[in-house]
C-alpha cells in the first residue's frame, strides 16, 4: 500500500475523526494528561518516556490547521520538513540531520511510521494525516525499536481505530481562494468481536498561484482517499486489524518563483507570481503539452494485517503490509516559459514488509525484540526539459529500476535497578542490498547513445550495494520523585546508502553513496510541577559519519556540472527546552524553543567556479564550514476556554512559529533563505457534549512572505529560483458527531 501518498494525497484532509470526540470545553492541558504514547513499544505517559518527543492529538491537529505531515515542523523544535523545489518529495530534518534529495529512490535520515508501518520512500509520507488518533516525533537516532532503521528520528502515525460503540462524525472546512475540505467517518460494531471504521477524506480547490504570462490560476487540489478498518476478536487474548485503503491525488503542482531577474529576459516574478512551459522536443517526448501546468495525475493502495496474540507474560505482534504507488509528476523547476529545467516522474513502485516481534514484562524487566524484513520494487522514468539550457534536441530520458532488501533483527530491554534508577540497552542488526539496474541516460536526436556510460549499442548501467550495520543504544534513567525524570544514553543510529539517480553525462555519478553513521550522546529531563507548569529539556552530541550530502562532479567532455551524493564527516550539537504553563484552569500557555549547530569535519566538495574556469575538476576542503540548516527554532500558543452560558463554551487559540536562516552555503550566499514568523489564531464555541463546534480560523494570518527553499537549475543566474510558502488564509469550519 504504497501509500506513498504521493505528493500530497491527503494533504486536505487532516481532520483527525478523533478530535470530533473532544468536547468543545477540553483545554489542550487536558489532551496531555489523557494521551498515552508507544514510543517505546507500551503505553506510557509522554513524561515517563526517557526520549526527546512531541505528541499531538486528534485534537492538536485540529487546532493547529495540520492536514499533512510536513507542517508539524511549526510545532516541533529542531525539525524542518520541505518539499524539494515544491514537487511530490519531501525533506525531513530532525536536529540538522536530513537528506536533500530530489529523486525517488533513496530512504530518509526520519523514519514515517503509519500504524507501524515503515514508509521507506520518502514520497509515500505525504498525506497520510487523516482520521489519526495521536502522532509521536521522536528526536534522534532509531532503530532498536522499529521496523528501519534511521539517523534523524522518527514521526510515528496512529490511526483512529474502530470502537466498541456506535460513532460517526463529519468535518466540512471551506477557506480562502475557494478551498475546501471535508472528512467524515463511521464506525462501531458489527457483532460482538467485530469492530468497523470507515472513513473518507477529500480536499478540492484552493489555487492561490497565478501565472504572469497568462493570468492562469496555479494550485487547485483534488483528492480522494478512503480508509477501511475491521478489528476482529479471534481468541481472547487474540486481536486481528485489517487496513485497506487509496487515495486518488490529480492536483496543480507548486509553481516557483523567480526571485531573480533570469538571462532568458523574464523580470523576477512578484510574490505568488510564477510561469511554466516546455520544449517542443520535451513536449514530443513526454506527451506533455508545452503550456501545460504543474501537476500531479498519482494513485495508490495499500492493505495491512496486525495480530496481537497473548502469551502468559508476552504478547506475539505480526504485521504484515503490501503498499503500491502510481505517480506522474510534472514540475517546472526553472519557473519559465522556455524548456530550461523541467521534469517529469513517472514511477510505479510497490514495498512489501514483515515484521514479527515479541514484548513482554519480567519483574523489574521491559523488553522487545523482533524481525524485520522489506523488499521495495521501484521503477522510474525521470525526464528532463533542457532544449533551452543546451540546445535543440536536448530532452532527457533516465530510466532506471531499483529493487531493495531488507533484513534487520532487533532487542531493547530496560531494568529498574531500583526505584532510582533503570538502564535501557538495544541493539540491531541489519543487512540491506540494493540493486540499481538499466540506468541510462538518453537526449532526442542521439539515437542510441547512452550519456551515462558513452555506449552507442544501448547498453545501460547497473550498480549494487550491499551493507550490513549494528547499532544500538545503552543508557540510564533516574527518577528522584515522582515527576522528575533525568535520563542520559549513547546511541548508533544507521541510514541506508544508495545511489545518485539523476541525469548524468559521467559513469562517475553513479558511484554509490555509503550509508551513514551517527553517533549521539544525549541527556535530558522531564518533570512536573503539578498542575502548573510541565517543564523538559534535552541537550545532544552527534558525531556524524559518512554523512550524505549533495555535491556534484565536473565532466571535462562537455563543461556539464553534474549532481552526485557524496559521503562527509561532520559534528551537531545542540539542546531543546520545551514548557508548559497553566497559569488558571482556563489558560495554556506553550512554548519550545530548539538550537543546533554544526559543521564539516572532512569534506573534499567540487569547486564548480573553479571546475567551469579551469576546464577540469577542482576540489574544495570543505572542513570547518557550517552545515547551514536553521540554528534556531521557536514555537508556542496561548488557549482560552471559558463557558459563554449554561451548556456552552467558547475557545481561542493563537499560535506561532519562527524558524532562522537556511543558509545552503554549498550554493552560495545568493540561495540564503531568509528566517520568517509564521502564525495562527482560532476561535471556536458549541455546546459541552461536544456534538458540534463552529470555529473561524486565519493561518499566516500576518501574510509573512517566505521560501521554502531556494537554488538554481541553470548556471549563470539564467534561474533563481524559490519555492513559495503560502500566504494568508482564513476561513470556516463546522464539526459534527453523532
Amino acid at each position: 500500500m504504497k501509500k506513498m501518498l504521493l505528493a500530497t494525497a491527503l494533504s486536505g484532509g487532516v481532520f483527525a475523526s478523533a478530535a470530533l470526540a473532544q468536547t468543545a470545553n477540553n483545554t489542550a492541558q487536558a489532551d496531555r494528561d489523557e494521551i498515552f504514547v508507544t514510543a517505546q513499544r507500551r503505553e506510557q505517559s509522554p513524561q515517563d518516556v526517557g526520549v526527546a518527543l512531541n505528541v499531538f492529538s486528534g485534537a492538536d491537529l485540529i487546532a493547529q490547521g495540520t492536514r499533512q505531515v510536513n507542517a508539524l515542523e511549526n510545532f516541533t523544535p529542531n525539525l524542518e520538513i520541505e518539499n524539494q523545489f515544491g514537487s511530490g518529495q519531501p525533506s525531513f530534518s530532525i536536529r540538522g540531520v536530513g537528506f536533500r534529495d530530489y529523486a525517488t529512490n533513496n530512504a530518509p535520515t526520519v523514519g514515517i511510521y503509519v500504524d507501524d508501518i515503515a514508509y521507506p520512500i520518502p514520497v509515500m509520507t505525504q498525506g497520510v494525516l487523516f482520521d489519526v488518533d495521536r502522532v509521536e516525533v521522536l528526536r534522534g537516532p532509531q532503530g532498536t525499536l522499529y521496523g528501519r532503521n534511521t539517523t534523524g528520528g522518527a514521526i510515528k502515525i496512529v490511526s483512529a481505530e474502530p470502537t466498541a460503540e456506535h460513532a460517526a462524525g463529519l468535518v466540512v472546512e471551506g477557506g480562502r481562494f475557494g478551498r475546501i475540505d471535508a472528512e467524515g467517518f463511521v464506525s462501531g460494531p458489527l457483532a460482538d468481536n467485530i469492530r468497523v471504521r470507515l472513513s473518507g477524506t477529500t480536499a478540492l480547490g484552493g489555487a492561490w498561484q497565478v501565472n504572469r504570462e497568462t493570468g492562469e490560476d496555479l494550485g487547485d487540489a483534488e483528492q480522494y482517499a478512503l480508509r477501511g478498518l475491521v478489528a476482529v476478536d479471534i481468541a481472547p487474548d487474540v486481536e486481528a486489524l485489517f487496513n485497506l485503503h487509496g487515495f486518488i491525488d490529480q492536483s496543480d503542482g507548486l509553481g516557483l518563483q523567480l526571485f531573480n531577474d533570469s538571462s532568458f529576459g523574464p523580470l523576477a516574478h512578484d510574490r505568488r507570481e510564477t510561469s511554466w512551459g516546455s520544449s517542443p522536443e520535451f513536449a514530443a517526448l513526454t506527451g506533455i503539452d508545452q503550456t501545460q501546468a504543474p501537476f500531479r495525475d498519482n494513485e495508490g493502495w495499500g492493505t495491512s494485517l496486525t495480530v496481537n496474540a497473548g502469551l502468559g507474560g508476552a504478547i506475539l505482534t505480526y504485521i504484515g503490509a503490501y503498499e503500491v504507488l502510481n505517480r506522474k509528476e510534472f514540475n517546472d523547476f526553472d519557473a519559465l516559459e522556455v524548456g530550461a529545467a523541467g521534469v517529469f516522474f513517472q514511477s510505479d513502485a510497490d514495498v512489501m514488509s514483515h515484521e514479527l516481534r515479541l514484548s513482554g514484562e519480567s519483574g523489574a524487566l521491559n523488553w522487545v525484540g523482533g524481525f524485520y524484513y522489506s523488499e521495495e520494487d521501484l521503477g522510474e522514468l525521470y525526464q528532463s526539459d533542457f532544449a533551452a539550457s543546451f540546445g535543440p534536441g536536448f530532452a532527457v530520458s533516465t530510466p532506471y529500476n531499483q529493487d531493495v532488501r531488507t533484513m534487520a533483527a532487533y532487542l531493547h530491554g530496560d531494568y529498574e535497578l531500583s526505584p532510582l534508577v533503570s538502564v535501557i540497552a538495544g541493539l540491531r542488526y541489519e543487512d540491506e542490498e540494493r540493486k540499481l539496474r538499466d540506468l541510462g541516460t538518453f537526449s532526442v536526436g542521439t539515437g542510441a547513445l547512452n550519456f551515462a556510460n558513452g555506449t552507442t549499442d544501448g547498453t545501460r548501467e547497473n550498480r549494487d550495494l550491499n551493507s550490513d550495520n549494528v547499532s544500538g543504544k545503552i543508557g540510564v534513567e533516574l527518577t528522584p520523585a515522582e515527576d522528575l525524570l533525568f535520563y542520559a544514553h549513547v546511541s548508533r543510529g544507521v541510514k541506508s546508502g544508495g545511489f545518485t539517480a539523476y541525469n548524468t553525462l559521467n559513469p562517475n555519478a553513479l558511484t554509490p553513496f555509503l550509508p551513514e553513521k551517527l553517533n549521539a550522546i544525549e541527556a535530558g529531563f522531564k518533570t512536573s510541577f503539578g498542575d502548573m507548569l510541565q517543564l523538559n529539556g534535552a541537550a545532544f552530541y552527534y558525531d556524524y559519519k559518512d554523512q550524505q550530502v549533495q555535491s556534484a562532479i565536473f565532466d571535462a567532455g562537455t563543461g556539464a556540472v553534474v549532481g552526485r551524493i557524496v559521503n562527509a564527516d561532520s559534528e551537531i550539537y545542540g539542546a531543546e527546552l520545551e514548557a508548559v504553563v497553566t497559569p488558571a484552569p482556563w489558560l495554556t500557555i506553550g512554548q519550545t524553543f530548539g538550537y543546533k549547530t554544526g559543521e564539516f569535519t572532512d569534506f573534499m566538495d567540487l569547486d564548480i567556479a573553479a571546475s567551469t574556469a579551469a576546464g577540469m575538476e577542482v576540489l574544495i576542503d570543505r572542513s570547518g564550514e557550517d552545515l547551514g540548516f536553521p540554528e534556531i527554532s521557536y514555537q508556542g500558543y496561548v488557549e482560552a476556554q471559558a463557558p459563554i452560558t449554561d451548556g456552552w463554551s467558547a475557545r481561542a487559540r493563537f499560535d506561532y512559529a519562527y524558524r532562522d536562516t537556511l543558509s545552503l552555503p554549498l550554493l552560495g550566499a545568493a540561495y540564503a533563505v531568509d528566517d520568517y514568523w509564521l502564525a495562527n489564531a482560532q476561535i471556536a464555541i458549541g455546546p459541552d457534549d461536544g456534538s458540534w463546534e463552529l470555529a473561524l480560523w486565519g493561518r499566516n494570518i500576518f501574510d509573512t512572505q517566505y521560501d521554502e527553499t531556494r537554488n538554481f537549475f541553470i548556471t549563470g543566474g539564467a534561474a533563481d529560483i524559490a519555492a513559495p510558502g503560502m500566504p494568508a488564509t482564513y476561513g470556516g469550519r463546522l464539526s459534527v458527531r453523532y
